[in-house]
């Protein structure tokens, strides 16, 4: 305005106007004079205003009526000229807003008569258009007149007057409406404008404001207009259209919402009027039905009007998007109406329109969202959103199911469609042959309807195109394929809208509103729970809902609509769209927490990555579709899901195999399932956090076509192109060659991307992998084709992704995994435990926040899947296990921390069966650990090092490994030894922290050994271990585990607490004894051929028992090295004598047991334990007594193990350990307690000589008999032992000794053995047993002797103990019924080789002889003790000797009865004299008798000496006889008196006998000098005559020996005489044996030395009868002078020479008082 304000405006408006109205006054000059009068005046008046007022334009519109009169003549004139130049000039001041109302009402009366004369239309339209338009002068009737003016131009003839007019009027209207509104802002201020309710009453017109009421009249006429009705207000009008109407309507309701909206009067109208006569328009719309009206008759029913029914529908459009707040019931009816326009029995024009108006809703979501909000979600009201899209989708179906009308060619496709493809398709489709494959204009083609796809519309904006034809009258025949394009784009727009709308909102809703509505994924609103109570919970829990039913309203319809154009879309970049909104749809309905829906919308975009007729099996199988009978119930509607047609015309780019348990033929892909398939990776990959539970489906579909493609995976778990194993290969076309790597990129994006989703989703995600896996599971079962591995190729992925939290999905990743292992089909399990070790070694290399060393529960974690692999059998997959325990060992080894015990446990749990490569690896695996590892491992793992260790010891596949196993212990023992110290302290300390645990849990701590302190409970399951190999089915392991225990406990036992000793010997040495000895009694005798392969077995191993037996003496001699090496540990211990017992009870049964190898070893043992004279240890005596007063030396020595050469000191000093086991000092072991250690120890040694050498009661081949090196180191422990229990030995114990020493030297051996054993028999050597037995008895003796006199009752049982080893000398001891072979004939070299072993007695003859000597040194000795004398021992000798002295020459041995006599000899020299003095007691009156038997055996023996006799011997021999004779006279004869009669006379008789020869007959001549005993016999003689008188005589007693003698002397030499004659006469000439011949002359030598001593003595000594006797030899002697021999004869002279004597007369007188 202010352009028309400026003075220069001002001033050019007055010249202007002079200058019209001269002009007017000009021109109306001749014929109108009034008109220029009038101009003229105008002048004047318009300078006088100027002239006086300074506002003059103000001043100007007062009198403007004045000022525009002249012109309003002018246009009365009604010339054309004229009133041009007058409008003209109005015009221009009404332009200056220098009108009034009242100018104004003249002004337009003017124009009403102009147009009524129909002039100058178009300037009256023009003036009208001016005078409205600049001000807001014209109210009321001025205005309607106006109004009705231009209504009344717009029906003229004139073509652009009409045209004219109309848009005038379209301006005009809104004009008022404009005025409206600026008059409500004027007001605004002063009050606020109101909404009005949907429900206001009306009020009245009169309380409008002037404008206001002008635009409420007009507003209500033009309804009355198009209803046909009169105007109220637009008085005059003449005619109006229907279509013009509208037109106008809508062009209000759209331009001037608001106006509606403020004011109730507005909203009455538009509820009252607009709505029922849209309603009553659209009649016969509704009515019709396109089928009835085929006839060319008028049909009944008014037929659809095109023109209105458009606008209409414009209408309609305006109503729904403006004021559908006001108009909620009436929008239900339009919206029901809508969709039932796109009824298929609708004209093509009508449905087009109405899809074109669904469009412009589509296109606006809020409005979509208002409807769901007042329709569906209300419980009575119809489901109106859910219609629309319904309605969307049974179009599009109905196009495809009926053949639009438009194409002629159509009719006939329906039938035909099944060659293939349309038979005639329309030349403009541009469609090539199949042969061909692509259609160059994009389109839809199902089941052979063929739909081109126009681009109508920029997305998002719904322009159409025949709502826009308000100039058509007829109806436009609508292109093929138009109203398909609209369909198609409204369900874009719909779901780009829906979902825009909503994502967005939930996005402001997750950022204003932090506490998240956790979803419960269910479909009603009602089970919510609402976490936060705040305003913006319960808001978002509304909007939520009603979210909630808009999805779940439209997707029925949207996902039937999307899928069948989807399967019939030609076109890719549609194809593109279709797959996107079925994503955003899915991602939606995931976001929304929708499962049923999200997942029927992946489902679809699976089915089409898949071929056809391929996706249902797979799908249907994966999922319980929501789709299982492939129709929706929709609210009535039955919408079909049209399975995907077989003949889609898509390039083929791939043939593959499907996946599937049978194989079936090949199966193609065309280029569209690749693009769903992008779909869907796509889907996964943006929207992988909502996909839940459908995971599932995607990653099923993903996996068949990963299959089809032929994709395989490779390390970490991408998938790479690899080829098919099986079947024919996968065809590709270079197309998808080079799209393949794009592919599987993009697969392994979309599990990288798994690291951005939440946990909850990631848990979807892996169950979706799991249970894909168990699937390919399943149809892998049962045959070893290729499986599918793509699920476990995925987890493997997801888990490398997502590290930095894999606590969360480790569980059922490595559960699932684990499971695969055991999966029968070797492809499948080897990729199971491929990607659970490479996710194992990966989760440790990982840099975890916290570091692994600081979460040891997760590094447990991690750990614990490698363990679980242990129980699979499958050696493949134990392989890989150990291969990932020995990389992570190498890569992670230091820092693996409390996942020791894991690790070991994975190497540990490898089974004896499970092949030799398994156990090697495992092996390696340890072997790492020990040599690098111990010392980074906590110290509670090294037990568990002990017990794999032993495990791999126990392992028979390769006996290397269980004997490297042994030294791996060593090695650990030995670094238990160096590092005893820090282990110890470590040790404690977690045994600390147990305790505590255990107590606050309120149990009781256990672990093996368990009161022995930690560090020593290490050691004794180390020795367990060993132990337990130690009892190893091997030899060689056992012994390497023997020599191992025995050599650890020896050197590192010293670090032991003094307690654990106790464990040490009952757990682990005892315990081991028993199953030793166990063992080796039940072992197999069965002879092994050879020891595996090619070694050969030495004779005496080849049997299981022999092999058993070295076992057991390595073990023994161990613990009795032990128990004698540490007897000052041991003996302090409580039990040490129950422990002795048991040590001894297996030393016993090791001695008895038949095998000589173990009895004699188990003798060496007992020797061993048996030299611990005292605690003591000898070889480790300190050489200066230790810190502490203690006297047992306890320091640990300078023991240097393998590898270490420092003295170990404990860190406790000495003193401290002692100190812990020995209050006060010294420790003296209990005598008495070590006594009965002797005497356990004598009960078993008895035990075992009485056993071993007692006969067994049968003999057979195989019947065991003690060697004798074990007999003889049997009696040789007995001195040794018999030191220390002398003091209580008894007779008893004696008695026992004795019978062993006896048993034992009868103990025969065997022929193979004896030429070791035997001496050659001509030397007298002993053998060691005998020497041992002898030594034994010698020690007793020893110690009798200077033992108490108690003691010395034992010599005579020595004494027969001694004698019964004399008599071996004749008669050697018989064992049991066993026949032996005299050694004689059993040489060696006379046994056949492989005989069955004989028997073979030894030589006794040098034991027995040996024994003799023994008995006289001892007799000796002995002689005088009591004990000796009442025993009868001289009496017993004697009678021992008798044997060999009576056999003599019959003695096996010539030596026996020498030595025999010798001893004889010896013994009687010392016991004589003893006897004589107990002669009173009569303790040996029965020796006597056995003397004389004895000497009379031997002196006339009954055996021939033997022939080959030499001279020198005979002579020897006679001379030992002489010696006998000797001793007679020496120490018998001369104590006659002391000696029974009886006895005496024996002798007598004896020398009597041996006086005289006594020629045998069976010498020869020749012999005869030498077999008389000439020496013997004088001998004889002279004793007797010796006795025969002696001067010495005192007492009667000691007279008898002499008559005793004499009588015996004479009688003899009677006997001599007789035979002499007898033999003389008999023999005449010859003469007589030299032997006679000198016995007789001896004889009468005798006789003449007899009568000699007669003489000698005193009368009074000699008896009568003596002299008689004499006397009476005196005639046989006279008989003899006849003899021929001239010896005899000087002999007989001198025997006759003394007879002068008795030649005196006879005396008469009685001489001594005898007659």
């Amino acid at each position: 305005m202010s352009g028309t304000n400026s003075p220069e405006a001002v001033k050019k408006l007055l010249e202007n106007m002079q200058s019209d109205l001269r002009a007017l006054s000009l021109e109306c000059k001749k014929k109108f004079p009034p008109v220029k009068e009038a101009a003229e005046s105008g002048i004047i008046k318009v300078k006088t205003i100027a002239a006086r007022n300074t506002e003059i334009l103000a001043a100007l519109k007062e009198n403007s009526s004045e000022v525009v009169q002249p012109f309003l003549m002018g246009c009365g004139t009604k010339e054309p000229k004229i009133t041009q130049l007058c409008l003209a000039a109005i015009q221009r001041l009404m332009s200056h807003e220098v009108v009034s109302e009242t100018a104004a009402g003249n002004i337009i009366n003017m124009l009403w008569q102009l147009m009524e004369n129909s002039l100058e239309e178009l300037k009256l339209l023009q003036t009208v258009l001016v005078l409205l338009t600049t001000n807001t002068v014209v109210h009321d009737e001025a205005l309607s007149k106006a109004i009705v003016l231009c209504f009344r131009l717009h029906f003229t003839k004139d073509n652009i007057t009409n045209n004219t007019a109309a848009a005038t009027v379209r301006q005009v209207v809104t004009v008022v409406f404009e005025r409206m509104v600026a008059e409500d802002e004027r007001h605004s201020d002063i009050e606020p404008p109101v909404l009005v309710q949907g429900n206001s009453n009306r009020r009245s017109v009169s309380t409008l404001k002037p404008c206001a009421k002008d635009a409420y009249m007009l507003f209500q006429d033009l309804c009355q207009l198009v209803n046909a009705d009169a105007p109220y207000w637009l008085v005059g009008m003449t005619e109006m259209t229907r279509t013009f109407g509208l037109e106008l309507l809508e062009s209000v309701l759209s331009a001037f919402p608001q106006v509606f909206l403020q004011h109730q009067e507005f909203s009455f109208l538009l509820k009252e009027r607009v709505c029922p006569l849209v309603i009553k328009l659209f009649s016969p719309n509704i009515k019709f039905r396109q089928g009835s009206s085929t006839s060319s008759s008028p049909a009944p029913v008014e037929k659809p009007y095109f023109p209105i029914c458009m606008r209409l529908l414009r209408v309609v459009s305006v109503l729904i998007k403006q004021f559908y707040s006001l108009l909620v019931t009436e929008c239900e009816i339009f919206l029901s109406l809508l969709v039932k326009f796109l009824d298929a029995d609708k004209p093509q024009w009508l449905r087009a329109v109405a899809v074109e108006s669904i469009h412009r809703l589509c296109v606006q979501p809020h409005l979509l969202r208002s409807f769901c909000q007042s329709y569906d979600m209300k419980q009575h009201s119809t489901k109106v959103f859910r219609d629309i899209v319904n309605a969307l989708g049974s179009f599009i179906q109905s196009l495809f199911l009926v053949p639009p009308t438009g194409n002629p060619a159509a009719a006939n496709q329906a039938g035909n469609n099944n060659a293939g493809g349309p038979v005639s398709a329309p030349a403009s489709s541009g469609m090539v042959g199949i042969g061909g494959g692509v259609t160059l204009l994009p389109a839809f083609e199902y089941r052979g309807t063929w739909i081109p796809i126009l681009t109508i519309t920029v997305q998002g904006s719904a322009k159409a195109t025949y709502l826009e034809m308000l100039d058509k009258v007829e109806p436009p025949t609508i292109p093929e394929g138009y109203a398909m394009s609209v369909a198609f784009h409204c369900l874009l727009d719909l779901v780009r809208g829906i979902t825009t709308m909503i994502e967005g909102e939930l996005g402001e809703a997750e950022t204003a509103c932090p506490a998240v509505i956790e979803e419960t994924h269910s479909e009603s609103s009602e089970q919510r729970d609402v976490q936060s109570g705040s305003d913006q919970a319960d808001k978002e829990t509304v909007s939520r809902a009603v979210w909630e039913e808009m999805v779940s309203a439209c997707w029925c319809g949207l996902l039937a609509a999307l899928s069948l154009l989807l399967d019939a879309s030609t076109d890719e970049a549609a194809t593109e769209n279709i797959l996107k909104a079925e994503l955003t749809m899915a991602a939606l309905c995931g976001r929304l927490g929708l499962v049923t829906s999200r997942d029927a919308f992946i489902t679809a975009i699976c089915k089409g990555s898949l071929p056809p007729h391929y996706a249902l099996t797979v799908l249907n199988a994966t999922t319980a579709a929501t789709l299982s009978n492939k129709s929706y119930s929709i609210q009535g509607h039955s919408v079909m899901m049209i399975s995907p047609s077989s003949e889609s015309h898509q390039q083929v780019v791939a043939v593959g195999q499907p996946l599937a348990v049978q194989p079936q033929g090949t199966v193609m892909l065309t280029s569209k399932n690749i693009q769903c398939m992008r779909t869907l990776l796509n889907l996964a990959h943006c929207h992988g956090a909502v996909l839940g539970t459908s995971w599932q489906l995607v990653l099923a579909t993903l996996q068949h076509l990963v299959w089809i493609l032929g994709l395989k995976p490779s390390g970490g778990g991408a998938l790479k192109p690899g080829r098919a194993v099986e079947g024919p290969s996968t065809v590709l076309t270079t197309a998808v060659m080079t799209d393949l790597p794009v592919i599987s990129n993009i697969l392994s994006r979309l599990f990288e991307s798994s690291q951005y989703l939440d946990d909850v989703s990631l848990h979807h995600l892996i169950n979706a992998l799991c249970s894909l896996s168990l699937e390919a599971m399943d149809m892998a079962y049962g045959n070893n084709k290729e499986p599918s591995l793509f699920a476990v190729a995925k987890l493997l992925e997801t888990g490398l992704v997502n590290m930095h939290r894999i606590e969360i999905l480790w569980r059922p990743l490595t559960g699932h995994l684990l499971e695969v292992c055991q999966h029968p089909n070797s492809r499948m399990r080897e990729w199971g435990a491929e990607a659970l070790t490479s996710l194992i070694k990966a989760g440790l290399a990982f840099n975890h926040e916290p570091p692994l060393t600081q979460n040891q529960r997760l590094q447990l974690l991690l750990l614990n899947p490698l363990k679980e692999m242990s129980s699979i059998n499958h050696p493949d997959i134990r392989l890989k296990q150990l291969e990932c325990v020995l990389q992570i060992l190498q890569s992670q080894g230091d820092s693996l921390g409390p996942g020791w015990p894991l690790v070991l446990g994975v190497m540990g749990a490898i089974r004896n069966d499970q092949g030799e490569s398994l156990i090697r690896t495992a092996f390696q695996c340890l072997q790492l650990v020990v040599t690098d590892f111990l010392p980074t491992m906590p110290c509670s793992c090294l037990q568990i090092v002990v017990d794999v260790a032993g495990s791999f010891g126990l392992h028979n596949q390769e006996l290397n490994i269980s004997l490297t196993s042994i030294g791996l212990l060593w090695n650990i023992s030995d670094y238990f030894f160096q590092r005893g110290e820090t282990i110890e302290k470590e040790l404690n300390k977690e045994e600390a922290a147990q305790q505590k645990q255990a107590e606050e849990k309120g149990v009781s701590l256990n672990r093996p050994f368990h009161p022995a302190p930690p560090f020593d409970c290490l050691w004794l399951c180390l020795y367990a271990k060993l132990g337990e190999l130690c009892v190893d089915p091997r030899p060689a392991v056992r012994k390497s585990a023997g020599q191992t225990l025995f050599s650890t406990i020896g050197a590192h036992g010293t670090l032991l607490q003094h307690s654990t000793w106790h464990t040490v010997i009952w757990k682990v040495l005892f315990h081991l004894l028993d199953r030793v000895r166990e063992s080796s009694t039940t072992a197999d005798k069965e002879k092994i051929e050879s020891g595996g392969g090619n070694i050969l077995i030495h004779h005496s191993r080849d049997t299981a028992e022999k092999q058993w037996a070295e076992t057991w003496v390595l073990t023994l001699a161990g613990v009795a090295r032990i128990f004698n090496t540490r007897r000052y540990l041991l003996q302090p211990l409580g039990d040490f004598s129950r422990a002795w017992d048991v040590l001894l009870d297996h030393i016993q049964s090791a001695a008895l047991s038949k095998n000589n190898e173990v009895s004699l070893a188990a003798l060496k043992s007992f020797q061993e334990i048996l030299q611990l004279v005292s605690p003591v240890r000898d070889s480790e005596k300190p050489e200066t007594p230790p810190v502490v007063n203690v006297p047992v030396p306890v320091l640990i020595g300078n023991i240097s193990g393998p590898g270490l050469n420092r003295p170990f000191v404990r860190t406790d000093s000495i003193g401290d350990k002692l100190g812990r086991y020995s209050a006060e000092p010294p420790i003296v072991t209990d005598e008495l307690e070590d006594l009965n250690l002797w005497w356990a120890a004598w009960n078993t040694w008895y035990k075992i000589g009485s056993e071993s050498t007692k006969p067994p009661v049968t003999f057979d081949k195989l019947t065991f008999i003690p060697s004798q090196p074990f007999l003889t180191a049997l009696i040789q422990i007995f001195p040794a032992l018999y030191q220390h229990i002398k003091a209580g030995f008894n007779m008893d114990d004696l008695q026992k000794l004795g019978v062993i020493l006896h048993s034992a030297v009868s103990v025969p051996i065997s022929s193979d053995a004896s030429p070791f054993i035997l001496p050659s028999y001509t030397e007298a050597v002993l053998t060691s047993l005998q020497e041992a037995v002898l030594t034994a008895l010698d020690v007793l003796q020893k110690a009798i002797c200077v033992g108490p006199e108690n003691m010395q009752i034992m010599y005579p049982a020595i004494f027969d103990q001694l004698l019964a080893f004399v008599e071996f000398s004749c008669k050697p001891p018989q064992y049991g019924q066993l026949e032996t072979k005299h050694i004689a004939n059993a040489k060696y070299n006379q046994i056949q080789l492989f005989a069955p072993a004989e028997w073979v007695a030894l030589n006794y003859v040098p034991f027995a002889e040996r024994s003799l000597e023994v008995v006289v040194d001892l007799y000796q000795k002995t002689a005088c003790h009591k004990a000796v004398v009442n025993e009868k021992v001289l009496q017993n000798i004697i009678k021992t000797l008798r044997v060999p002295l009576s056999l003599k020459y019959a003695c096996p041995s010539e030596s026996t009865w020498k030595l025999a006599v010798a001893s004889l000899l010896k013994v009687l020299s010392i016991g004589l004299p003893v006897a004589r003095q107990h002669a009173s007691s009569g303790k040996f009156d029965s020796m006597w008798p056995e003397l004389a038997s004895t000497l009379e055996d031997f002196l006339f023996t009954k055996s021939i000496p033997p022939d080959n006799l030499s001279i020198q011997e005979f002579q020897r021999n006679e001379s030992i006889d002489v010696e006998v004779v000797q001793l007679i006279s020496a120490e018998i004869l001369p104590y006659a008196n002391l000696i029974p009669k009886a006895f005496v006379g024996q002798m007598m008789t004896m020398l009597n006998r041996g006086s005289i020869h006594s020629q045998s007959p069976s010498f020869t001549e020749a012999e005869i000098d030498i077999r008389l005993r000439e020496e013997f016999s004088k001998m004889c003689f002279e004793t007797l005559l010796q006795f025969s008188f002696s001067n010495k005589v005192s007492t009667p007693q000691e007279g008898y020996i002499s008559r005793m003698a004499l009588t015996v002397l004479l009688k003899r030499s009677q006997d001599v005489l007789h035979r002499y004659i007898e033999d003389e006469r008999l023999s005449g000439k010859c003469p007589l044996p030299r032997q006679q011949v000198t016995e007789i002359i001896f004889v009468l030598k005798a006789v003449s030395t007899l009568i000699d001593s007669l003489k000698k003595t005193q009368p009074e000594n000699v008896d009568g009868n003596t002299w008689a006797q004499v006397i009476a030899l005196y005639p046989t002697l006279v008989e003899c002078i006849t003899c021929s021999s001239s010896e005899v004869c000087s002999a007989l002279k001198e025997a006759l020479v003394p007879f002068k004597d008795f030649m005196q007369p006879p005396a008469s007188k009685v001489q001594n008082g005898e007659s």
